[in-house]
């Protein structure tokens, strides 16, 4: 059975200890995923970066 390119990454807030848990696919995304999403502990957006 063939292995996919997705692979689970955790995305660490960058003001806070706060975490989420997605996937991206290796193969069409090769730099470091930011995203901005919403932090529960400071109840605001803030940016989130892709940690190893």
């Amino acid at each position: 059975m063939a292995k996919g390119a997705r692979e689970n990454i955790k995305l660490k807030s960058t003001e806070s200890s706060e975490t989420y848990w997605t996937n991206k696919n290796k193969r069409n995304t090769t730099q470091r995923l930011e995203l901005k999403k919403y932090d529960k502990k400071l109840k605001r957006h803030v940016i989130f970066k892709e940690a190893k």
